[in-house]
């Protein structure tokens, strides 16, 4: 009964967070196209979670000094690397593809278990892959010739690839006995892309004024404060406790699968917020880029092996899952 009660809550706390996470690039656009640079608008989202995550840190002081590398790599790599390529892609291409494109973690993924990690992996796992390249080639129209902005898509493709570091890094030491709490892990690896964040984006060069303005959105106007408020609050803090306190109370296979739907959630959003409208090809092949997540996420086996089939979900029960860094 308890059990069955908290998989009932876990569910839920798993939804939250996806769809969280998948407002973050609605609300973050009609600040860009206002006059923020899209770094500016990264700083202000990992500064400002990076405040309201200082009490957690301090409650996990401890992991600065048994896993400086790790919180290091994080913060450069699932924080400031993730949302610095997304956010500067989503400025140039649209929401729901740029978020696609990042849906190409779960392949890479298997590229680095594969050929890194010399490790065999589930025919279903490669068959996720395949199916995720070819959804993408039907977002991105390829037979006309990339129909977006090439370097949107190569941003994109770059936070995919940040991604990557981060399922790396999650999967490291993850089986230790002094494994690193996800919530300390969330609120450094944020300190510290706020740290890196400042040196690169220089946000003393920032339009402010912007902040008091409004922004358009499809022909609407929003307070530009109110936007930012809800991409810290909602799409960065929330997100990233919900999803955590999600793992706890499901596998991480569960959760990474539910969060799948961030795609959707953005896709929608910015389809009725932002009027980003899709073809037909590209809502289908934006289907089977999730199905191929779906499959290469949830081919790992539930129980260790003498010699493991990896799939393309390394990530240990205690760490965080794939929807945690965007």
């Amino acid at each position: 009964m308890h059990a069955s009660q908290g998989r009932s809550a876990g569910l839920g706390l798993a939804l939250a967070s996806a769809f969280a996470f998948g407002g973050s690039g609605v609300a973050a656009k009609p600040l860009i196209e206002a006059g923020l640079d899209p770094l500016h608008v990264v700083w202000l989202r990992v500064a400002g979670a990076a405040l309201l995550m200082l009490p957690v840190a301090w409650r996990h002081r401890d992991l600065v000094r048994r896993k400086p590398a790790l919180l290091a790599g994080f913060g450069l790599l699932a924080v400031a690397g993730v949302q610095a390529c997304y956010f500067a892609a989503i400025s140039r291409i649209p929401v729901g593809v740029a978020l696609l494109i990042e849906y190409l973690a779960p392949a890479l993924v298997l590229g680095w278990v594969r050929f890194v990690q010399r490790r065999p992996v589930t025919r279903a796992a490669a068959l996720g892959v395949v199916l995720a390249v070819g959804g993408l080639a039907c977002v991105v129209q390829i037979w006309s010739g990339l129909g977006f902005d090439l370097l949107g898509l190569v941003l994109a493709l770059a936070a995919a690839c940040c991604q990557v570091g981060y399922f790396v890094l999650s999967d490291h030491g993850g089986d230790e006995s002094d494994a690193a709490d996800p919530m300390g892990v969330i609120a450094y690896g944020l300190l510290v892309g706020a740290v890196v964040l400042t040196v690169v984006a220089r946000p003393w060069g920032m339009d402010w004024s912007v902040l008091g303005g409004s922004a358009d959105m499809n022909g609407g106007h929003l307070p530009a404060w109110l936007l930012l408020a809800w991409i810290v609050l909602v799409a960065t803090v929330l997100a990233y406790v919900t999803g955590v306190v999600s793992v706890r109370r499901l596998s991480p296979a569960v959760a990474g699968v539910v969060a799948c739907l961030e795609a959707v959630v953005a896709t929608v959003l910015a389809w009725v917020l932002l009027g980003e409208h899709l073809a037909a090809p590209q809502i289908i092949g934006g289907a089977i880029v999730l199905v191929g997540a779906f499959i290469a996420q949830s081919s790992t086996p539930k129980a260790p092996m003498p010699g493991p089939v990896a799939g393309s979900d390394p990530v240990p029960r205690d760490a965080l899952t794939s929807a945690e860094r965007a």
